[in-house]
């Protein structure tokens, strides 16, 4: 694998049509162990480059790789996860500060980001993660609620996480226990592609195509490629069908819970999406507390390889709201 990507340098390709149009930026392998965004891309610059599809309006940059140490690596991460505290750093200290300097410029020249990842988890269907409804709040200031959530009914999936930086924000302010620099400087710890690509005036989408390993994976980002090059006319293509409100299924985070000590464990098995009951114990404390669920929804990102004081696991609730807002 390590062939593919070249460590002294990063790559983009960018295709230009001759309409007028949005600028669009598709990438992979953010985390270098999610390679079925990097095989769909590679994919369509394929067709694109043999005549088989065109670029008619708008352009699309593409990035195969975006992080080249954590893909030759074959793990998620180089020196640190580049998807936590992604902004442009005076001096980088490590490798994913790096590619920080090269790829915030890169996204503050499109408008519209989609980001194709996988999990971890051995079981789960696909996934998009979507920004916050129109707000002029600090945490996430954001005004194209619309056309992000338009372009994502129309990815090719029915399942839709809202929520991350409100319930992550709000877990730094338990954390930081009302010290408003504090809060400023791990609140940025939070802030990946899809934030730092709204906090340039875009917007943007994460889609988790599936388990790392599933052959249906690249398939699902292939999918989600030509939906958003169709549903944006960059391409002369029938416009996608966005998934039926009744079809689909809009979960909130609500809260994020921390892992407290490292003798800090989960009952079982937890994997995102399974549902628990409130009162339902989800694990149990170092001092042999339980950990009970306070509402039934279901457990989304549990961590059981989390550290003392960092993200344990989030809860969501039903979203019915989705897409009506």
């Amino acid at each position: 694998m390590s062939s593919a990507a070249s460590l002294s340098h990063f790559k983009s390709v960018n295709y230009t049509g001759q309409g007028a149009g949005p600028r669009v930026i598709i990438m992979g392998a953010t985390h270098g162990n999610e390679i079925c965004g990097t095989q769909a891309i590679s994919r369509v610059m394929a067709e694109l480059d043999s005549g088989a599809l065109r670029i008619a309006n708008g352009s699309v940059t593409f990035v195969p790789i975006v992080n080249p140490l954590a893909y030759a690596k074959n793990t998620r991460s180089g020196d640190r996860n580049l998807n936590r505290d992604l902004s442009p750093k005076e001096n980088p200290q490590d490798f994913e500060d790096r590619v920080a300097n090269w790829l915030c410029p890169l996204l503050a020249q499109h408008d519209v980001l989609l980001d194709l990842h996988s999990f971890n988890a051995a079981h789960g269907e696909p996934f998009v993660m979507v920004g916050p409804l129109d707000n002029d709040g600090d945490i996430e200031p954001f005004k194209h609620m619309r056309e992000e959530r338009a372009l994502a009914r129309r990815l090719g999936v029915r399942r839709f996480v809202t929520g991350w930086m409100a319930a992550y924000g709000g877990g730094v302010q338990r954390r930081s226990r009302g010290d408003a620099a504090e809060l400023k400087t791990v609140l940025r710890y939070g802030m990946g592609t899809t934030e730092y690509m709204r906090s340039t005036g875009g917007y943007a989408l994460t889609l988790e195509c599936g388990q790392h390993l599933d052959p249906q994976a690249p398939e699902v980002a292939y999918r989600a490629i030509l939906n958003t090059l169709a549903h944006l006319k960059l391409i002369e293509a029938p416009a996608p069908e966005p998934v039926s409100f009744e079809e689909m299924e809009a979960l909130q985070m609500v809260v994020v819970h921390d892992k407290l000590d490292a003798g800090d464990s989960f009952t079982r098995t937890w994997a995102s999406f399974d549902p628990v009951q409130e009162g339902e114990q989800i694990g149990v404390r170092a001092d042999g507390s339980p950990v009970t669920a306070e509402f039934s929804g279901r457990v989304l990102f549990p961590d059981t390889n989390a550290g003392p004081n960092q993200e344990w696991y989030y809860l969501t609730r039903p979203n019915p709201q989705f897409g009506r807002e």
